[in-house]
């Protein structure tokens, strides 16, 4: 079992998860975050810290295309940076915080 970021992390970026992090398996995309899957210790200490409820099991059934967030967050945490500290979301984070289905908006 792992965490996995989804859908509401997009075009928001909150990074109130990584500061706590005790193995750094966040990384840093152009506008969302993602977990490597191989790196996280199932502490659950990034869910409650996400203001968008963001990070979930990787075996939540509730959440929707959960199998293309597991795959998404494995792949792009070998690709995008690692991050360890927490910065400043996205300057327009607060506007796309209740938007639904921006999977479209992944930036690469």
């Amino acid at each position: 079992m792992t965490h996995i970021v989804t859908e509401s992390c997009i075009k928001c970026k909150f990074t109130d998860c990584v500061k706590l992090c005790p193995v750094d398996c966040f990384y840093e995309g152009p506008n969302m975050l993602v977990i490597n899957p191989d790196e996280c210790i199932d502490c659950g200490v990034c869910i409650p810290e996400c203001p968008v409820d963001a990070i979930v099991m990787d075996d939540d059934k509730n959440t929707k295309d959960i199998d293309f967030w597991i795959k998404l967050n494995a792949e792009k945490s070998l690709a995008w940076p690692n991050i360890r500290k927490q910065k400043e979301p996205l300057p327009d984070a607060d506007e796309w915080r209740e938007v639904t289905d921006k999977k479209k908006y992944i930036e690469e």
